[in-house]
């Protein structure tokens, strides 16, 4: 029988970035292909997506790949992955609306092969099959995957809680669950993300009180900002909306986009007469609006970010607005969000972030779930996914103080295959693996060393040193001349660093100056040295000899 690896290729021992293969001889499918955003000391860098090299140089093994939810953070890389890999796109149709327009705006999307499941379906995947099982999270039509392997069923949760009163009214599938744990589960790949969470979470019914309150009590307009995605929140926005009297404006392209198809689809259903657009809010008492908008994780071009500055051209917030926070902050964004949040109060704008009667629940599951997802399935062996390392440890504590022993438990980590035999599971050798960052063009690649020049060009600056030579007589034309951006010295220090520099290639021989690229290679070397010396600073020095 044939070892069945775990490849993952992103999404464990971190948030965001999910992707996981899973190989069973000469078929692999891939589950997930999401991204996550880049931490403050990536500059320039849009979003991070994973290294599909391993799924590149075996792109004629790959069978299918398979979508649990149309979170970014679960489909976001896709049309990446795509421009090398071509292979059957599975996802529900609620999910294929939604990445749709992505993937039209980077593809081909008539040389995709686009497939829609349902759950339950069982679809067929080389030596494989693949069972979508039903499960409530904070979209539409989240489902975990049931892969039926030579060993048994390898189950991933997605990301998943156990909400009794879901917005759509779709329960997760208990009961098959069940049923799949009868049958056979070898391996369950579970979200781990609020482990740390006793309990139960709450409903996203929840969350309805909260709105309620805020919306009867603002003196003036209400915003909402969440994830474009977040199809239940805005429904939620609009029901407590026309409850209250107020009109619904949407912001941000992306949101714009997922509330027309979800309206279009069904899977939104806007009361008559609430929704309106931007020109006629200004008809409306203040008291009548709510606006929906972008900008929950302080993305730097979105509506909201763009409106704290003051430079949102469509909008302007003003003292008297109130603003809810309707998201839960993704690690390495928080400091973009409280920046946002402080300019918004500086501008009189309430923010409302956390209350007493909650605006936003996580759609993950806390620690009951968990254990009642490891209850259901009883899965020989299990492995944490879609946390931190943090969440990873106390997920194996909890499934060891649940009587799991020790020796089926699994830390999984990006680049580390598990193997699972007739016998036993155990990690394998490393394989390509790692991420990728994308800069605002959309460019993939972005190296450690321009992220590093990045970083040095914002803390120090840069300097431009340009000499003039006639390099056939060997002799130096002219004084050097000296230009800086982003450093902090006075003009007559840069005056006395083209002397230095200007006194240092006259010193040199002719045959010297004839060699430009030593003229060019000390002049950079001065320069550094003597501005590391004065300042204490280390910019960026770009030297410049001009050939006269």
């Amino acid at each position: 029988m044939a070892v069945v690896q775990i490849l993952p290729l992103g999404g464990v021992g971190e948030i965001g970035k999910n992707c996981m293969a899973i190989r069973q001889g000469d078929d692999i499918i891939v589950v997930d292909v999401g991204l996550s955003f880049p931490n403050e000391e990536m500059l320039g860098v849009d979003i991070v997506i994973p290294d599909f090299q391993y799924l590149i140089e075996n792109k004629d093994l790959v069978r299918g790949i398979f979508l649990t939810h149309a979170h970014e953070d679960h489909v976001g890389s896709l049309p990446y992955l795509l421009r090398d890999v071509k292979a059957p796109i599975y996802a529900s149709e609620f999910t294929h609306a939604l990445i749709r327009s992505k993937l039209e705006e980077k593809s081909n999307i008539k040389e995709l092969d686009l497939r829609v499941f349902k759950p339950g379906d069982i679809i067929e995947v080389g030596s494989m099959s693949v069972e979508p099982v039903r499960v409530t999270h904070s979209i539409p039509e989240t489902t975990a995957m049931a892969i039926r392997t030579q060993h048994g069923i390898v189950l991933m949760t997605a990301d998943f809680k156990f909400d009794f009163t879901p917005i759509d009214g779709k329960l997760s599938n208990i009961a098959r669950l069940g049923e799949l744990g009868k049958e056979g589960v070898i391996l369950l790949l579970s979200d781990s993300t609020n482990v740390e969470r006793p309990g139960w979470g709450p409903s996203e019914r929840s969350v309805i009180p909260g709105l309620r309150k805020v919306f009867n009590e603002a003196p003036g307009r209400v915003l909402l900002t969440t994830f474009a995605s977040s199809i239940h929140r805005m429904q939620q926005v609009y029901d407590v909306a026309a409850e209250t009297g107020r009109k619904v404006a949407v912001l941000g392209r992306r949101m714009e986009q997922n509330v027309d198809i979800c309206s279009r689809m069904g899977y939104l259903k806007i009361p008559r007469e609430t929704r309106v657009n931007l020109d006629e809010l200004k008809l409306l008492d203040p008291r009548q609006i709510a606006i929906l908008s972008t900008g929950s994780q302080g993305e730097p071009m979105s509506a909201l970010v763009q409106m704290s500055k003051e430079t949102y051209g469509r909008m302007q917030l003003v003292a008297g607005d109130t603003l809810i926070y309707s998201a839960r902050p993704i690690p390495g964004n928080e400091a973009a969000i409280w920046r946002t949040v402080n300019r918004l109060f500086r501008m009189g704008v309430n923010v409302v972030y956390e209350s007493a009667t909650p605006v936003h629940v996580s759609g993950h599951g806390y620690q009951e779930e968990l254990k009642m997802m490891i209850n259901l399935t009883r899965p020989f062996y299990v492995a944490p996914v879609h946390g931190e390392p943090r969440h990873q440890h106390m997920y194996c504590k909890m499934a060891q103080d649940m009587g799991h022993p020790e020796h089926r438990i699994f830390t999984l980590t990006d680049g580390i295959p598990l193997y699972l035999d007739e016998k036993e599971a155990y990690f394998g050798e490393p394989f390509p693996c790692g991420r990728r960052l994308v800069d605002y063009g959309g460019n993939v690649g972005v190296a450690d060393e321009v992220l590093r020049d990045r970083t040095t060009l914002a803390k120090d600056g840069v300097i431009t040193v340009a000499v003039a030579i006639d390099p056939e007589q060997g002799e130096m034309v002219g004084d050097a001349f000296v230009s800086a951006k982003g450093v902090n010295a006075p003009d007559s220090l840069l005056a006395q660093l083209a002397e230095v520099v200007t006194d240092h290639v006259a010193s040199l021989r002719e045959h010297e100056i004839k060699d430009v690229d030593k003229v060019r290679h000390d002049v950079g070397d001065v320069a550094r040295r003597f501005i590391t010396k004065r300042l204490n600073l280390r910019p960026i020095v770009l030297p410049n000899v001009i050939e006269v």
